[in-house]
């Protein structure tokens, strides 16, 4: 579905249906059990963002540290392969929603409240901030334990009054901090108003670096050279160019003309490097149409020619990239490869990557511009927060990667 109908549908019914939910959450706590229990089996729900699940990784890793629970998560079909690059949730564990049409919506909502309690899920975490289908996923679970932001006295969108845990957004620290102060919530053994009232420090947002066996980074070097037959892994360096960014914030593209004038100043400058532009299958026209404009024939189009779970073995073996504010800046974070996100109407104080990141980022006083407040619906429709980044710019923050590493000699002995 396309997103302006389902933030319209999130928000005319899913204001009635929250509200009526909580009325009928307050009348069975009249007469029902109010406690909770021992997280043992704990359910994770994030939609709509494939970086997110990369984000929430070091909250869901102290879950299974601090509770010894077994985890299970919830997302779109269309973005489950980004729980698989770091394999933190089995397979099995995993519950996808079609978005597709509104019945096959409704169809999969009703499938996941039987597989919920199927599963024997006591604990639901919800990572989203502003989505009230997922304040209804997690009201009608069923779960003793409910777990996720809430807006107090702040201004934010209604969502009803679902949880047994309310977690205030701290809108000053980095999007991975709130999701581990979901995690101490359930750690704290009296109630907190609000919760948690914790230090979370960098180091427990730290990912790690995966490794990539060797046939693996061979394979990956083989298409390479199918795309670009001249391809000498000894003596060609790869900078990846992800142009593209989802259609749910298209407001975070970076123009695409600056991209091709930035990748000719990187081929003129390294005379050994490939530029393989990458993006989804779908994004592949838009891709060759580039790189007819750069003229060059070590320019590549390399959108689609991989899945989603085979972007990391690419970033191990390339040299840097440049990417929007989207989900290979994600990606690449549990990879070692310095990475260049351009940021506009997000802030990478909030969305950062994790890894080997550099943020670009304008500082206008309009950005960032979307927010919990705000379900990520800005009204710009002109985004000079990115216009204002220059190509110069973004070439000057690499250029010291393109240059070619000084050659070492044995130093003759007398």
């Amino acid at each position: 579905m396309n997103v302006d109908i389902m933030r319209t549908i999130d928000r005319w019914v899913g204001i009635p249906l929250t509200f009526l939910l909580t009325c009928g959450h307050k009348v069975i706590r009249i007469f029902g059990n109010k406690s909770t229990v021992q997280p043992s089996n704990i359910l994770f729900i994030e939609l709509s963002e494939m970086g997110s699940t990369i984000l929430a990784d070091p909250a869901m890793k102290k879950a299974v540290k601090t509770l010894d629970a077994d985890l299970f998560f919830v997302i779109f079909k269309k973005n489950r392969g980004s729980l698989d690059l770091l394999g933190t949730i089995r397979p099995a564990n995993t519950f996808t929603i079609r978005e597709s049409n509104l019945f096959v919506l409704a169809y999969d909502t009703i499938r996941f409240l039987f597989w919920v309690r199927k599963k024997r899920i006591d604990t639901i975490v919800d990572l989203e901030l502003f989505s009230r289908f997922t304040a209804l996923l997690t009201g009608l679970s069923g779960t003793a334990n409910r777990v996720g932001f809430y807006s107090f006295h702040n201004e934010g969108l209604y969502r009803g009054e679902l949880l047994t845990h309310r977690v205030a957004y701290n809108p000053h620290i980095h999007i991975s901090k709130n999701f581990i102060a979901l995690i101490n919530s359930l750690l704290c053994r009296e109630d907190e108003i609000p919760y948690s009232k914790q230090l979370v420090t960098d180091e427990e947002i730290e990912l790690p670096v995966m490794m990539y066996h060797e046939v693996e980074l061979n394979n990956m070097h083989e298409l390479v050279r199918k795309h670009y037959l001249e391809y000498d892994r000894s003596s060609h360096r790869l900078v990846l160019v992800n142009p593209n960014a989802s259609e749910l914030l298209p407001q975070r593209r970076w123009m695409p003309e600056r991209y091709v004038e930035l990748i000719r100043k990187i081929l003129d400058t390294a005379p050994d490097v490939l530029v393989l532009i990458t993006g989804a299958p779908s994004e592949k026209k838009e891709a060759d149409g580039m790189c007819a404009d750069v003229g060059n024939v070590r320019c590549i189009n390399f959108a689609g020619a991989l899945q989603l779970g085979q972007l990391p073995v690419l970033y191990t073996i390339a040299e840097l990239m440049v990417t929007n504010d989207s989900g290979p800046g994600h990606f690449s974070s549990i990879t070692s490869l310095p990475t260049f996100v351009l940021f506009g109407p997000e802030t990478p104080r909030l969305y950062g990557s994790l890894g080997n990141s550099t943020p670009i980022f304008a500082g206008l006083a309009c950005s960032p511009c979307v927010s919990a407040t705000n379900h990520r619906k800005t009204p710009c429709r002109d985004n000079k927060c990115l216009q204002a980044i220059t190509v110069d710019q973004v070439f000057e923050a690499i250029q010291q990667l393109l240059l070619p590493e000084p050659q070492t000699t044995e130093e003759i002995p007398r």
